[in-house]
């Protein structure tokens, strides 16, 4: 049982998922994660994560499920999906949106409610949020500005994130000078 201890571990950290090479990786074989999901003391919301109800449900575990089904260490929370966490704006995307290094293809079902974008990110544009890898506010705004997002929207999340003093004045000034550029 020492290995479900360690997976609880994992799992405290990660909204109570636990992808099958952590559980392998804790001492939980496969078969015992397929075993205690039929008897119902485990979930399994997509192919390959499991949940462990014993960790209490939090308002981002979807969030944090997003991130987690890439099986990339390196994917964050971003773009939209980035802006609406740190509440920037009235932004509410119907789909989570994840950054994975560049060249990383992913195939498997259960993205359906994922957008994947593919960009290398620097050390100092990932940080943490609830305990989900993710994007500063500075790069969520900067991937608003070549994504789609209504210039309404980021014009928002420009002013309350500086605001909340999440950017400096330049980039606000170097992202309000960008957007008008845009519109123009």
């Amino acid at each position: 049982m020492a290995g479900w201890g360690a997976l609880w571990e994992v799992a405290a950290d990660q909204h109570g998922y636990v992808t099958v090479e952590q559980a392998e990786e804790a001492g939980v074989t496969y078969d015992a994660l397929k075993q205690a999901a039929w008897r119902g003391h485990i979930e399994r919301p997509v192919r390959g994560i499991y949940r462990l109800p014993t960790v209490p449900a939090t308002g981002h575990d979807l969030e944090a499920l997003a991130v987690l089904w890439t099986r990339d260490p390196a994917a964050a929370l971003s773009h939209d999906s980035a802006l609406a966490a740190y509440e920037l704006g009235d932004i509410n995307p119907s789909k989570y949106h994840v950054t994975v290094p560049l060249g990383r293809r992913i195939r498997r079902a259960g993205g359906e409610g994922y957008v994947i974008h593919h960009q290398h990110l620097r050390p100092e544009q990932v940080t943490w949020w609830e305990g989900i890898r993710t994007v500063t506010p500075l790069t969520a705004i900067e991937q608003a500005l070549t994504s789609g997002v209504p210039t309404y929207l980021i014009r928002q999340a420009i002013t309350t994130a500086y605001k909340k003093a999440m950017i400096r004045d330049a980039d606000r000034r170097r992202l309000s000078a960008h957007l008008t550029r845009k519109v123009s």
